[in-house]
């Protein structure tokens, strides 16, 4: 299966607004206990998140797992930090492109692929105000496009 296929859990919808996607690299998620019950459950939020490198590992920050309700007091803490299971030439090559500056690394979505939960990273720039405004005006403009060609074909 290709990068970023699998079963969806969960995306990051705003990180494609408010960031510039330039590549994208797949990971494993290092888990503890019930949390994976808890993300095939659907209970697992990217919008904040965030990864960070630090010494030649990499380690997913703010994304909140929910605990598992039918878990005991072995549940988890929902917002703690996660490592990350990738190649070293991998994070090596991200981490060279973070320290030139002006870019960052996002989660932008989780799935469930050959049993193992999944994240995509993307390597995202941030984008101005008037790159979003774009945007937003582009995808009116497409909207409007399909609408009138489904209208002409009815």
């Amino acid at each position: 299966m290709p990068k970023g296929e699998g079963k969806l859990i969960a995306q990051n919808r705003k990180a494609r607004y408010e960031y510039s996607i330039l590549d994208t690299v797949e990971a494993g998620i290092v888990l503890q206990g019930t949390e994976i019950k808890s993300i095939r459950a659907g209970r697992i939020n990217l919008k904040d998140g965030y990864a960070s490198i630090r010494n030649g590992e990499i380690f997913l920050y703010n994304v909140h797992i929910a605990p598992f309700e039918q878990g005991n007091q072995f549940n988890h803490d929902p917002v703690r930090i996660r490592k990350l299971l990738m190649k070293k030439k991998q994070i090596d090559k991200l981490a060279g492109e973070v320290k030139q500056g002006g870019v960052t690394l996002i989660p932008l979505k989780v799935y469930i692929k050959n049993g193992f939960a999944k994240v995509l990273i993307g390597l995202a720039k941030g984008k101005k105000q008037y790159d979003k405004r774009e945007s937003l005006k582009r995808r009116d403009q497409d909207r409007d496009l399909r609408r009138s060609v489904k209208d002409n074909y009815q």
